[in-house]
Protein backbone atom coordinates (compact mmCIF):
# COMPACT_ATOMS: atom_id res chain seq x y z
CA UNK A 1 0.00 0.00 0.00
CA UNK A 2 3.03 2.24 1.31
CA UNK A 3 4.84 1.59 -2.30
CA UNK A 4 1.58 2.46 -4.43
CA UNK A 5 1.13 5.85 -2.15
CA UNK A 6 4.78 6.67 -2.81
CA UNK A 7 4.14 5.64 -7.51
CA UNK A 8 1.56 8.01 -6.78
CA UNK A 9 2.93 11.02 -5.41
CA UNK A 10 5.51 10.63 -8.22
CA UNK A 11 3.32 10.70 -10.58
CA UNK A 12 1.56 13.45 -9.24
CA UNK A 13 4.64 15.39 -9.37
CA UNK A 14 5.66 14.18 -12.79
CA UNK A 15 9.26 13.68 -11.57
CA UNK A 16 11.49 13.35 -15.20
CA UNK A 17 13.32 10.43 -15.49
CA UNK A 18 16.35 12.58 -14.52
CA UNK A 19 14.60 13.17 -11.66
CA UNK A 20 14.46 9.65 -10.28
CA UNK A 21 17.21 8.81 -11.24
CA UNK A 22 18.58 11.25 -8.53
CA UNK A 23 16.33 10.77 -6.19
CA UNK A 24 16.94 6.99 -6.10
CA UNK A 25 21.20 7.48 -6.57
CA UNK A 26 19.90 10.23 -2.92
CA UNK A 27 18.32 7.39 -1.09
CA UNK A 28 21.26 4.64 -2.51
CA UNK A 29 24.13 7.14 -0.96
CA UNK A 30 21.88 7.91 2.35
CA UNK A 31 22.09 4.23 3.18
CA UNK A 32 25.63 4.25 2.23
CA UNK A 33 26.76 6.66 4.40
CA UNK A 34 24.75 5.38 7.25
CA UNK A 35 26.26 2.00 6.58
CA UNK A 36 30.09 3.38 6.66
CA UNK A 37 29.54 5.18 9.54
CA UNK A 38 28.55 1.98 11.69
CA UNK A 39 31.74 0.80 10.15
CA UNK A 40 33.79 3.13 11.39
CA UNK A 41 32.10 3.02 15.14
CA UNK A 42 32.63 -0.82 14.98
CA UNK A 43 36.30 -0.37 14.11
CA UNK A 44 36.94 2.02 16.45
CA UNK A 45 35.17 0.22 19.17
CA UNK A 46 37.29 -2.99 18.10
CA UNK A 47 40.09 -0.91 18.66
CA UNK A 48 39.29 0.03 21.80
CA UNK A 49 39.17 -3.45 23.21
CA UNK A 50 42.51 -4.46 22.02
CA UNK A 51 44.38 -1.93 22.82
CA UNK A 52 46.89 -2.10 26.07
CA UNK A 53 45.28 -0.31 29.25
CA UNK A 54 47.58 2.69 29.59
CA UNK A 55 49.99 2.85 33.16
CA UNK A 56 52.02 5.04 35.12
CA UNK A 57 51.73 8.83 34.62
CA UNK A 58 49.60 8.46 30.94
CA UNK A 59 47.11 6.50 32.76
CA UNK A 60 46.27 9.34 35.37
CA UNK A 61 44.91 12.22 32.25
CA UNK A 62 48.10 14.32 32.64
CA UNK A 63 48.57 16.97 29.78
CA UNK A 64 49.32 20.73 30.12
CA UNK A 65 47.47 22.25 32.48
CA UNK A 66 44.95 18.92 33.39
CA UNK A 67 45.21 19.57 37.28
CA UNK A 68 42.82 22.69 36.70
CA UNK A 69 40.04 20.21 35.28
CA UNK A 70 40.63 18.26 38.90
CA UNK A 71 40.45 21.47 40.85
CA UNK A 72 37.75 22.92 43.31
CA UNK A 73 36.89 26.82 44.06
CA UNK A 74 38.95 26.81 47.23
CA UNK A 75 41.41 29.59 48.65
CA UNK A 76 44.87 28.93 47.35
CA UNK A 77 47.14 27.80 50.46
CA UNK A 78 50.66 29.08 49.45
CA UNK A 79 53.97 27.17 51.61
CA UNK A 80 56.45 29.60 53.46
CA UNK A 81 57.51 30.28 50.34
CA UNK A 82 61.39 29.73 50.26
CA UNK A 83 64.33 28.22 48.33
CA UNK A 84 66.96 26.07 49.88
CA UNK A 85 70.54 26.31 48.73
CA UNK A 86 73.34 24.09 47.64
CA UNK A 87 76.92 24.41 47.60
CA UNK A 88 78.41 25.68 44.90
CA UNK A 89 79.91 23.06 42.30
CA UNK A 90 83.46 22.71 42.62
CA UNK A 91 83.85 23.83 38.98
CA UNK A 92 87.00 25.56 37.97
CA UNK A 93 86.45 29.17 36.84
CA UNK A 94 86.82 30.42 33.03
CA UNK A 95 90.14 31.83 32.00
CA UNK A 96 90.35 35.79 33.32
CA UNK A 97 87.10 34.75 35.16
CA UNK A 98 88.62 35.59 38.35
CA UNK A 99 89.87 39.12 37.41
CA UNK A 100 86.48 40.51 35.83
CA UNK A 101 85.80 43.46 38.04
CA UNK A 102 83.03 43.29 39.84
CA UNK A 103 79.41 44.26 38.76
CA UNK A 104 76.80 45.70 41.03
CA UNK A 105 74.29 46.11 37.96
CA UNK A 106 71.27 43.68 37.09
CA UNK A 107 71.21 42.18 34.40
CA UNK A 108 67.95 40.36 32.88
CA UNK A 109 68.25 36.88 31.47
CA UNK A 110 67.95 35.43 28.30
CA UNK A 111 64.37 34.34 26.90
CA UNK A 112 63.88 30.62 27.33
CA UNK A 113 62.80 28.52 24.90
CA UNK A 114 61.22 24.86 24.34
CA UNK A 115 61.57 24.67 20.80
CA UNK A 116 63.41 21.83 20.44
CA UNK A 117 61.43 19.73 22.99
CA UNK A 118 59.08 17.24 22.42
CA UNK A 119 55.41 17.43 23.72
CA UNK A 120 56.09 15.13 26.63
CA UNK A 121 58.90 17.82 27.51
CA UNK A 122 56.99 20.55 26.80
CA UNK A 123 54.01 19.33 28.76
CA UNK A 124 55.90 18.20 32.15
CA UNK A 125 58.04 21.48 32.05
CA UNK A 126 54.62 23.39 32.53
CA UNK A 127 52.66 21.23 35.29
CA UNK A 128 56.09 21.31 37.17
CA UNK A 129 56.32 25.37 36.62
CA UNK A 130 52.80 25.68 37.44
CA UNK A 131 52.75 23.94 40.36
CA UNK A 132 56.15 25.69 42.08
CA UNK A 133 54.59 29.34 41.20
CA UNK A 134 51.28 28.49 42.47
CA UNK A 135 52.42 26.45 45.80
CA UNK A 136 55.20 29.29 46.00
CA UNK A 137 53.79 32.25 45.08
CA UNK A 138 49.80 31.65 44.85
CA UNK A 139 48.49 34.68 46.62
CA UNK A 140 51.24 36.92 45.13
CA UNK A 141 51.00 39.80 42.27
CA UNK A 142 51.77 38.77 38.64
CA UNK A 143 55.10 39.90 39.03
CA UNK A 144 55.61 38.28 42.10
CA UNK A 145 54.60 35.22 40.18
CA UNK A 146 57.04 36.03 37.22
CA UNK A 147 59.61 36.20 39.64
CA UNK A 148 59.35 33.00 40.82
CA UNK A 149 59.22 31.77 37.44
CA UNK A 150 62.37 33.27 36.11
CA UNK A 151 64.36 32.24 39.24
CA UNK A 152 63.15 28.36 38.31
CA UNK A 153 64.28 28.76 34.64
CA UNK A 154 67.49 30.54 35.98
CA UNK A 155 68.42 27.61 37.51
CA UNK A 156 67.78 25.20 34.63
CA UNK A 157 70.43 27.19 32.68
CA UNK A 158 72.71 27.14 35.95
CA UNK A 159 74.99 24.27 36.49
CA UNK A 160 74.50 24.19 39.73
CA UNK A 161 71.06 22.80 38.94
CA UNK A 162 69.57 20.03 36.85
CA UNK A 163 69.10 20.72 33.33
CA UNK A 164 65.24 20.26 33.33
CA UNK A 165 62.32 22.33 34.87
CA UNK A 166 60.77 19.20 36.86
CA UNK A 167 64.48 18.08 38.43
CA UNK A 168 64.70 21.62 39.25
CA UNK A 169 61.31 21.93 41.25
CA UNK A 170 60.96 18.94 42.91
CA UNK A 171 65.62 18.65 43.29
CA UNK A 172 66.66 17.17 46.91
CA UNK A 173 62.63 15.87 47.42
CA UNK A 174 63.96 12.45 47.68
CA UNK A 175 65.75 13.06 51.17
CA UNK A 176 64.99 16.00 54.05
CA UNK A 177 67.09 19.12 51.71
CA UNK A 178 64.06 20.57 49.18
CA UNK A 179 65.22 22.95 47.09
CA UNK A 180 62.04 24.28 47.44
CA UNK A 181 59.79 24.38 50.36
CA UNK A 182 56.68 23.16 48.98
CA UNK A 183 57.93 20.32 47.66
CA UNK A 184 58.44 18.11 51.31
CA UNK A 185 56.28 20.75 53.81
CA UNK A 186 53.49 18.43 52.72
CA UNK A 187 51.75 21.12 50.91
CA UNK A 188 51.04 18.89 48.00
CA UNK A 189 48.95 17.05 50.53
CA UNK A 190 47.08 19.62 51.99
CA UNK A 191 44.18 19.88 50.02
CA UNK A 192 43.21 20.77 45.97
CA UNK A 193 44.16 23.63 43.84
CA UNK A 194 41.81 26.47 43.48
CA UNK A 195 40.60 26.87 39.84
CA UNK A 196 41.12 30.76 39.59
CA UNK A 197 44.46 30.59 41.39
CA UNK A 198 46.00 27.42 39.49
CA UNK A 199 44.83 29.17 35.84
CA UNK A 200 46.59 32.40 37.01
CA UNK A 201 49.42 30.65 37.78
CA UNK A 202 49.61 28.18 34.58
CA UNK A 203 49.56 31.66 32.27
CA UNK A 204 52.66 32.76 33.98
CA UNK A 205 54.31 29.31 33.54
CA UNK A 206 53.22 29.39 30.08
CA UNK A 207 54.79 33.03 29.32
CA UNK A 208 57.68 32.15 30.92
CA UNK A 209 58.49 29.02 28.59
CA UNK A 210 57.67 31.22 25.74
CA UNK A 211 60.54 33.84 26.45
CA UNK A 212 58.65 35.98 28.52
CA UNK A 213 61.84 38.00 31.12
CA UNK A 214 61.10 39.17 34.33
CA UNK A 215 63.95 41.75 33.98
CA UNK A 216 63.83 42.88 37.88
CA UNK A 217 65.29 39.44 39.28
CA UNK A 218 67.90 39.18 36.80
CA UNK A 219 70.24 36.04 37.37
CA UNK A 220 68.33 35.54 41.03
CA UNK A 221 68.46 31.72 41.82
CA UNK A 222 66.88 32.25 45.26
CA UNK A 223 64.49 34.04 47.28
CA UNK A 224 62.84 34.08 50.46
CA UNK A 225 59.82 35.49 52.20
CA UNK A 226 59.55 38.30 54.77
CA UNK A 227 58.76 35.71 57.20
CA UNK A 228 61.72 33.69 57.08
CA UNK A 229 65.94 34.41 57.37
CA UNK A 230 68.03 31.38 55.70
CA UNK A 231 71.53 31.10 56.82
CA UNK A 232 72.77 31.91 53.31
CA UNK A 233 71.25 35.31 53.21
CA UNK A 234 74.22 37.03 53.52
CA UNK A 235 76.67 35.16 51.66
CA UNK A 236 74.42 36.23 48.50
CA UNK A 237 73.42 39.48 46.66
CA UNK A 238 69.96 40.69 46.54
CA UNK A 239 68.47 41.86 42.90
CA UNK A 240 64.85 42.78 43.95
CA UNK A 241 62.35 42.79 46.33
CA UNK A 242 59.10 42.13 44.57
CA UNK A 243 55.52 41.34 46.59
CA UNK A 244 56.23 39.17 49.79
CA UNK A 245 60.45 37.85 48.77
CA UNK A 246 63.47 38.89 48.38
CA UNK A 247 65.16 37.46 45.41
CA UNK A 248 69.17 37.02 45.49
CA UNK A 249 71.97 36.12 43.03
CA UNK A 250 75.31 34.61 43.94
CA UNK A 251 78.48 36.39 44.39
CA UNK A 252 81.29 37.18 41.51
CA UNK A 253 81.61 35.41 38.22
CA UNK A 254 78.47 32.60 39.42
CA UNK A 255 76.28 35.17 39.49
CA UNK A 256 77.16 36.90 36.52
CA UNK A 257 75.41 35.65 32.88
CA UNK A 258 78.01 34.06 31.44
CA UNK A 259 77.60 31.54 34.09
CA UNK A 260 74.30 30.76 33.04
CA UNK A 261 75.75 28.85 29.66
CA UNK A 262 74.02 25.31 30.93
CA UNK A 263 71.88 24.30 28.09
CA UNK A 264 67.96 22.46 28.85
CA UNK A 265 68.89 18.68 28.60
CA UNK A 266 64.83 17.49 27.71
CA UNK A 267 64.08 14.36 29.31
CA UNK A 268 61.57 15.75 31.98
CA UNK A 269 61.30 13.41 34.88
CA UNK A 270 57.32 12.44 36.19
CA UNK A 271 56.01 15.54 37.83
CA UNK A 272 55.91 15.16 41.60
CA UNK A 273 58.48 14.75 44.64
CA UNK A 274 61.09 11.93 43.76
CA UNK A 275 61.14 8.35 45.43
CA UNK A 276 62.76 8.55 49.15
CA UNK A 277 66.36 7.65 49.62
CA UNK A 278 66.44 4.97 52.25
CA UNK A 279 70.06 5.30 53.82
CA UNK A 280 71.54 1.70 53.88
CA UNK A 281 72.96 0.78 56.90
CA UNK A 282 75.97 0.29 58.36
CA UNK A 283 76.92 -3.22 59.59
CA UNK A 284 79.95 -3.47 61.93
CA UNK A 285 82.60 -5.50 60.57
CA UNK A 286 82.76 -8.98 61.74
CA UNK A 287 85.53 -9.75 64.61
CA UNK A 288 88.82 -11.72 63.36
CA UNK A 289 88.41 -15.19 63.72
CA UNK A 290 90.31 -16.62 66.82
CA UNK A 291 93.80 -18.28 66.41
CA UNK A 292 93.30 -22.15 66.42
CA UNK A 293 94.50 -23.72 69.37
CA UNK A 294 96.66 -27.30 68.83
CA UNK A 295 95.22 -30.00 70.47
CA UNK A 296 96.88 -31.51 73.31
CA UNK A 297 97.27 -35.19 71.69
CA UNK A 298 99.54 -33.58 68.84
CA UNK A 299 102.03 -31.54 71.20
CA UNK A 300 105.32 -33.75 71.36
CA UNK A 301 106.07 -34.89 75.15
CA UNK A 302 109.40 -32.96 75.45
CA UNK A 303 107.46 -29.62 74.85
CA UNK A 304 104.13 -30.18 76.40
CA UNK A 305 105.68 -28.13 79.26
CA UNK A 306 106.87 -25.23 76.98
CA UNK A 307 104.14 -22.86 77.33
CA UNK A 308 104.47 -23.35 81.21
CA UNK A 309 105.22 -20.31 83.59
CA UNK A 310 108.94 -20.91 84.89
CA UNK A 311 109.02 -21.55 88.64
CA UNK A 312 111.06 -18.84 90.42
CA UNK A 313 114.73 -20.01 92.01
CA UNK A 314 114.75 -19.94 95.63
CA UNK A 315 117.54 -17.16 96.95
CA UNK A 316 120.15 -19.20 97.62
CA UNK A 317 120.94 -20.20 94.02
CA UNK A 318 120.22 -16.93 92.70
CA UNK A 319 124.02 -16.45 94.63
CA UNK A 320 126.93 -17.19 92.89
CA UNK A 321 128.87 -20.30 93.35
CA UNK A 322 132.59 -20.25 94.47
CA UNK A 323 134.73 -18.04 93.00
CA UNK A 324 137.13 -19.41 89.73
CA UNK A 325 139.68 -16.75 90.61
CA UNK A 326 143.52 -17.53 90.48
CA UNK A 327 145.33 -17.16 93.94
CA UNK A 328 147.36 -14.31 92.56
CA UNK A 329 144.94 -12.44 91.35
CA UNK A 330 142.52 -12.57 94.83
CA UNK A 331 143.34 -9.88 96.23
CA UNK A 332 143.65 -7.87 93.67
CA UNK A 333 140.47 -5.88 94.22
CA UNK A 334 141.90 -4.52 97.88
CA UNK A 335 142.62 -0.71 98.13
CA UNK A 336 146.24 0.22 98.02
CA UNK A 337 148.32 0.84 101.38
Amino acid sequence: MRVWTILGWLQTRRLSKLGLVGLCALLLAGVSAHAALRAIVDQHAKAARNAAPPTGYEAEDHFPGAAYFYTADEAPIPARGATGTIALPDLPLPPGAATLTPDGSIHPAAPFSLAHANATDRGRALQCLTTAIYYEAATEPDAGQQAVAQVILNRVRHPAFPATVCGVVFQGSDHAGCQFSFACDGSLQRGTPGKAAWLRALNVAAAALNGHVMAQVGMATHYHTYAVTPAWNRSLVMTAAIGAHFFHRWQGWWGTPAAFRQSYAGGEPVPGPLARITPTPVIAAAPPPAAPKTASAAIQPAYAQASLPVAPRPAADTLPGDSQILDRWKDSGKPLR
